[in-house]
């Protein structure tokens, strides 16, 4: 149990799922891992929890509230309702943190019956998904999370990327990482993650578990929270 008042986390996990059709869909290989050890970890440091997981095979961490979304846009909506401040408590402290692997692209249309080979285009057309993050930063002040922690999984050297998008998206930290890198990318239970900050700071943290990580990061936002 943390000496400290208790945070309120919200936790975002897992891919989305973006359907062409019933059976079809773009997606990704996320399975959540990071985002369920994050949640996990804020539990038991004794703060509360809210876990909004994209579709994954893993079970809740006990102690955590648990939203199942499908899609970018359900994710979205799941967010918005879940930082919105509670009568009385301002912005309760709130820590945002997007480990969620979201599809940034969804088919322009989805079909109500599975495609026919001979009835689909050989193009798809895309519409770009709303940006969570970007979202949430234009939402006023009062209302926004505390502190905002989002996550750049890359292939190569991240942390350009990730300043970027730690600058744009007015974040308090980045957690990049290069997933072709061994042992840290999708579907494994270790992560080498860089926290890219936004005046400028890199500090690089070795292989590790997901749930060292997670440790990492939920004192992070603990102590980011302490500073607001």
């Amino acid at each position: 149990m943390t000496d400290r008042s208790p945070l309120r986390f919200v936790v975002t996990a897992g891919p989305t799922r973006e359907y062409l059709d019933p059976v079809r869909f773009l997606s990704n290989p996320s399975t959540g891992r990071m985002g369920f050890a994050v949640a996990r970890a804020a539990r038991a440091a004794g703060h509360e929890v809210t876990l909004i997981a994209g579709p994954v095979a893993l079970k809740t961490p006990k102690g955590v509230t648990r939203v199942d979304v499908v899609s970018a846009r359900d994710m979205l909506a799941a967010v918005k309702a879940a930082i919105v401040p509670r009568k009385g408590h301002g912005q309760d402290r709130t820590c945002l943190v997007m480990t969620a692997a979201v599809a940034d692209w969804r088919p322009a249309e989805c079909a109500e019956r599975k495609r026919k080979k001979g009835e689909m285009a050989d193009t798809l057309k895309l519409v770009r998904n709303p940006d969570i993050l970007k979202t949430v930063n234009e939402i006023p002040a009062v209302r926004r999370p505390a502190v905002r922690i989002g996550f750049a999984a890359e292939t190569g050297e991240p942390t350009s990327e990730a300043a970027r998008k730690c600058r744009e998206k007015g974040l308090d930290c980045v957690v990049a990482n290069d997933v072709t890198a061994p042992g840290a990318g999708f579907g494994v239970k270790t992560n080498q993650v860089t926290l890219v900050f936004p005046d400028g700071t890199i500090e690089a943290l070795p292989l590790m578990s997901k749930d060292a990580v997670a440790r990492r990061l939920v004192r992070l936002a603990a102590n980011l929270a302490e500073r607001k």
